[in-house]
């Protein structure tokens, strides 16, 4: 069975400096020695969580992106996380997907957090994207939407091929709401059955909001297999697909699950 590589680059940022923050992940992604066939930065990786989207935000083929771009390129590896994006006179807080060759793919964050004001500033996506490699499906989502498991929930059916693998969460999560973080990690993980990671960032940003990262991977019956708190932290985890096929095998919950339509 198949086994998929993950990176998750857990760090500080530097508030509103796309050149320090770019400077200071070109050097963790350069020093990744272990094979690796996706990288992971945190949400608004370029600036942090700033609301001033019209003063920071790039178009797809900005300097970000293009950093992203050639990064992926040299390490043969898909790099992800979100950043600011301009398109169309609307602005979105879009999470990219680079792969080695070149090809993108992106997901709008769908859940703006109204709480900080965002809605006010950004425009919300209204369309899930589950990213493949390797034969691993992996859906991809932003901070927010972690509290709406609906917008996660898997959809397939018992008779049907599995809709994702992997949950993926990059975020901005304050350190006041851990609990809530962590919890909800762990739930969407027990109740998608599937493999469910969370990169988060650390220190204050420029709100003076505090951000303890507890980054996680968590298996498909809930146990912890990766947990950092407070700390940078580059971590490295193999997956292997033979776990996540033998969960579901045994407990064939998702078979009794709800049927149900996004609208």
């Amino acid at each position: 069975m198949s086994t998929l590589h993950f990176s998750l680059i857990q760090s500080s940022l530097f508030w509103e400096d796309k050149g320090a923050n770019l400077d200071m992940f070109t050097q963790k992604i350069k020093a990744i020695q272990q094979p690796t066939e996706i990288i992971v930065l945190p949400e608004m990786f370029n600036t942090g969580f700033t609301m001033q989207s019209e003063k920071f935000a790039e178009t797809m083929d900005g300097p970000t992106i293009n950093w992203m771009t050639r990064l992926a390129a040299e390490k043969r590896a898909v790099i992800t996380g979100s950043l600011i994006i301009e398109e169309g006179g609307n602005y979105f807080n879009r999470l990219v997907w680079v792969l080695p060759n070149g090809q993108l793919g992106y997901y709008d964050k769908r859940h703006l957090f109204a709480f900080a004001g965002e809605d006010q500033h950004f425009t919300a996506g209204n369309k899930r994207l589950i990213a493949s490699v390797k034969g691993w499906k992996i859906n991809l989502q932003i901070c927010y939407d972690l509290r709406f498991p609906v917008w996660a929930r898997h959809q397939a059916s018992a008779e049907s091929e599995s809709e994702y693998d992997v949950l993926l969460y990059v975020a901005n999560w304050p350190e006041k709401r851990n609990h809530a973080w962590k919890t909800l990690l762990t739930a969407r993980a027990i109740e998608n059955q599937c493999f469910t990671i969370g990169v988060n960032r650390v220190g204050l940003d420029g709100n003076n909001i505090a951000h303890s990262g507890d980054s996680m991977v968590v298996g498909p019956l809930g146990e912890i297999l990766y947990h950092c708190a407070y700390e940078e932290d580059v971590f490295h985890i193999s997956l292997q697909k033979e776990e996540l096929n033998n969960t579901r095998d045994r407990f064939q919950f998702l078979k009794d699950a709800d049927d149900f339509t996004i609208l």
